[in-house]
This record gives structure tokens, C-alpha cells and sequence, in this order.
């Protein structure tokens, strides 16, 4: 029986030829090597995108290994190649029903915390392109770019494969059965410089999974709307968990060229699959990995917009919060460790460590907001508590209680990522009466 082709997506300045291992071990597993086909991409310059990648993998799929359009496949990638596979799933409706199984091995798939220093003249050093010529030492800084956290492209991919109206992965056959695994251990000896807690040495581990989840925060809404907090369709029936697998004793690197046999098995049993039934008892067979301690860590992605959607540059964002044993804390944890994208500051990235953070002694949250204009002639507000500095700077608390306990979509969760949307108004001051923007000149001036 002609087995289904299996295709191989590398990472960024990582070529084909990382797969080898994989191609070897899968053929022991019985796997046929003429159904085995290992990609490979230009990573290296500048001009090129992941969307590019994308359409390059398509054309590729048709003239070099003569897949038809609507012809079925499974793909096995690591780190940027998920991406890549992501980018590729979300140009065409139908190309969810392509793909069966899809094998995320350390995947970036929300960006990892080295793409922005990659894009820096030592990571031209380091990782850029050595040939002489045009492109001698680029580092591919588009792709970068798109892999930085916080990132406008994985934010508006993630609306249309996560949060859209129609599900990219599901339970069902018509969409791709995803399985999700990551390396314990950050990297060592020299390249351990790089090395971030909670991570494989490359990605964070609660940026790896499909579980994300989004909460929009409306607050140009009054108070009593019942759209002000809205939360995305991840949490619907139609969806389902996509679990982080961790696996012990591999990085980033080691997780392709090292593999372990427990790893092979189960990426062998993955893609055997073919049914809700099958996946559950997947999961149950694998479940012993799933068990390994790892610190829960989490990720949050926080965009701050306008009524219009124009981005909100200067910002401030605190959490705080009082304990089941009636103590204020001021959650200092939650701003240790951000990121804001180089390309939009309206959007940042915040790393938490829940073991420090304790979310589960929260008997209320609150997130207080600072908001800039720069101008005192227009400034931001909300329908919340706040109030204006001189400078036309507002200063609010916004509750968020409710996100705690037993809800829909809980505020805090280990291995996630999740996406936070706050609107606010941009209005003249001051908000009452004549303002300092337009006015109408007096009769007879």
C-alpha cells in the first residue's frame, strides 16, 4: 500500500540536510524513503518573507516532488518550519484538507526570544550568509522580523488559524491532527550564553502549542456592555487541546539531529492517526511524557489600539491583585521580562514564571493602565475608573476578576500564549465642551 508522502520543514539557517537523522530513523520505522521528502528554503536574505516560503513550498510541493492540488500530505517540522506550514495553510480553505498530520518538533510557532538579536550586526556575524556576494552577511532580517515575539505577522496569522470563524486544527479529519513537542533542556556548553529559563534554548515552551487563546478588552465600551470583555472561539466545542509534549533531554538541536527512540516511536504512532478516537488514545498512551515536571511558564502577547485600530505606542501595563489571605500584591513578576516589537510597540510580549507569579491564590485581578498621546491635545481614555495627570497622561484600573476560577478562558495558564487586545478612545482635549483641535471662529473676528 503506497504510503502518504511525508514532507520535512527545516528551521531558519538550518538546511535540509538537519533532517537526516529523522529520514533514518523513520525508515527503520518502516516509513517509505520514496515517500520521505526533505525541504529546503532561502532563510539568509534579506528580501525574502515566511509568506514567501509559503508560496515557494507550494509551487514546490506541485513541480519538484508532483503532489496535485488537492492531494493529501503530512509534514514533520522544526522551529521556523512551522511558521512556514502555518503561513501555507491559511492562503487557501482547502489546503486544511491536505494536510492529515501535522509534526511540530520545537516549533516557533509564536517566535522566539533570539530573533531580534539575530538581526543585529552580530547576528549578521554569526548566522549571516558567508558567500561573498550582494547578500554577504544578511541574516535574513523579513523572516526575523516575522519570527520576533510580539510580532505583527504571528498576530494576524494566529487571528485567521486561531481565532477566526472557521478552524484550522480540530479533532476532525478535515483538518490536520497536530502533535507538539519540545526539548527539557536549554543549551550547553558555549552556546548556553544564549539560554532563557523556560525554554529550549531557541523557543519558549509556552510559546510552542496551538492552544493559545485570545481576550479582547473593549473598554471604548461602557461599562455595563456585555461585549466589553470578549473572548476568542478557541474554547468552543469545535476546537480541541493541543497539548505541549515535552521531551526529556533534548534542546532545540539534539530534538533534530539527536533524537530520542521515545521520540521516534511516538512521531511513528502519530502519524498513524486517522480518527478522534485514535487521537484520544494517543494521549492516553503517551500520557507518561506529558507528566514530566516542567516550571509552568506562560506568554502573553498584548496589542493596544485605538477606536480605529491605529496602535497605541506609549503605553504602561501592571497587574495587581489581592491574595486569598486578604494581602495587596502589586504582581511584580508580571513586567520582569518584555519585549516590545521593534517594528509596532503597540504590541509586546510578556514572559511569566507562574511558580513566582502564584495566580491561583488571586482572589482579585486588576490591570492598571498608563496612556499616551505625547500631545496635550488629544489624549486616551476609557469607560473604566482613571483619571489625567497635567500632561494629559491617563492613569486607569480595569478589573479583570472574572478571567480568574472556574471561566471559559482563564486569565493564567501554564504552556499558552495568550493574545490580550485593549482598545481605548483618542479623543481632543479636554473631553468636555470646546477643545483645542478645531474650533470656529467668533462672528465678527
Amino acid at each position: 500500500m503506497t504510503q502518504r508522502p511525508i514532507v520535512l520543514i527545516h528551521g531558519y539557517s538550518d538546511t535540509g540536510e538537519a533532517f537526516q537523522t529523522w529520514v533514518n530513523r523513520l525508515c527503520e520505522k518502516g516509513r517509505d524513503p520514496q515517500s520521505l521528502h526533505v525541504c529546503s528554503y532561502e532563510s539568509l536574505t534579506n528580501e525574502v518573507t515566511i509568506p514567501d516560503i509559503a508560496e515557494g513550498f507550494d509551487r514546490a510541493l506541485r513541480e519538484e516532488i508532483g503532489l496535485k492540488e488537492d492531494e493529501a500530505f503530512d509534514a514533520i517540522v522544526h522551529s521556523t518550519g512551522m511558521l512556514v506550514i502555518r503561513s501555507w495553510l491559511t492562503v487557501y480553505a482547502k489546503r486544511r484538507d491536505r494536510l492529515k498530520h501535522l509534526i511540530a518538533l520545537a516549533p516557533a510557532t509564536f517566535g522566539s526570544p533570539l530573533a531580534h538579536k539575530g538581526r543585529s550586526w552580530l547576528g549578521g556575524i554569526f548566522k549571516g550568509r558567508k558567500e561573498l556576494g550582494p547578500d554577504f552577511l544578511e541574516a535574513g532580517d523579513r523572516i526575523l522580523e516575522g519570527l520576533e515575539l510580539g510580532s505583527r505577522f504571528t498576530w494576524d496569522l494566529t487571528d485567521q488559524d486561531l481565532f477566526g470563524a472557521k478552524p484550522y486544527y480540530g479533532p476532525d479529519g478535515d483538518t490536520p491532527y497536530i502533535f507538539t513537542f519540545c526539548g527539557s533542556e536549554p543549551y550547553g556548553g558555549l552556546r548556553s550564553i544564549v539560554n532563557e529559563d523556560g525554554t529550549d534554548g531557541t523557543v519558549r515552551w509556552a510559546g510552542c502549542a496551538l492552544n493559545a487563546r485570545k481576550i479582547t478588552l473593549d473598554v471604548t465600551r461602557n461599562t455595563d456592555d456585555s461585549n466589553r470583555i470578549t473572548l476568542s472561539n478557541w474554547h468552543k466545542d469545535h476546537h480541541v487541546d493541543i497539548p505541549l509534549i515535552p521531551v526529556e533531554g533534548l534542546n532545540h538541536g539534539t530534538i533534530v539531529k539527536q533524537p530520542t527512540d521515545a521520540l521516534v516511536q511516538m512521531v511513528h504512532s502519530a502519524l498513524d492517526v486517522n480518527s478522534k478516537t485514535d487521537l484520544d488514545d494517543w494521549y492516553k498512551d503517551n500520557a507518561c511524557h506529558m507528566k514530566k515536571i516542567l516550571t509552568p511558564w506562560q506568554q502573553f502577547v498584548m496589542r493596544v489600539t485605538d477606536e480605529r485600530g491605529d496602535p497605541i505606542p506609549d503605553y504602561f501595563i501592571q497587574l495587581e491583585g489581592v491574595r486569598q489571605d486578604g494581602g495587596s500584591d502589586a504582581m511584580e513578576h508580571f513586567d520582569v521580562n518584555v519585549h516590545v516589537f521593534s517594528g509596532d510597540s503597540s504590541l509586546r510580549n510578556f514572559h511569566i514564571n507562574l511558580k513566582d507569579l502564584q495566580p491561583e491564590s488571586l482572589q482579585s485581578l486588576t490591570m492598571n493602565i498608563i496612556a499616551s498621546s505625547g500631545s496635550n491635545f488629544v489624549a486616551y481614555h476609557g469607560f473604566t475608573d482613571g483619571t489625567y495627570d497635567a500632561d494629559g497622561v491617563w492613569h486607569a484600573a480595569l478589573d479583570l476578576t472574572s478571567l480568574l476560577g472556574d471561566c471559559k478562558v482563564k486569565f493564567f495558564y501554564p504552556f499558552t500564549t495568550t493574545f490580550v487586545e485593549l482598545r481605548l478612545n483618542r479623543e481632543p482635549l479636554p473631553l468636555q465642551g470646546s477643545n483645542k483641535v478645531c474650533w470656529f471662529l467668533k462672528p465678527g473676528t
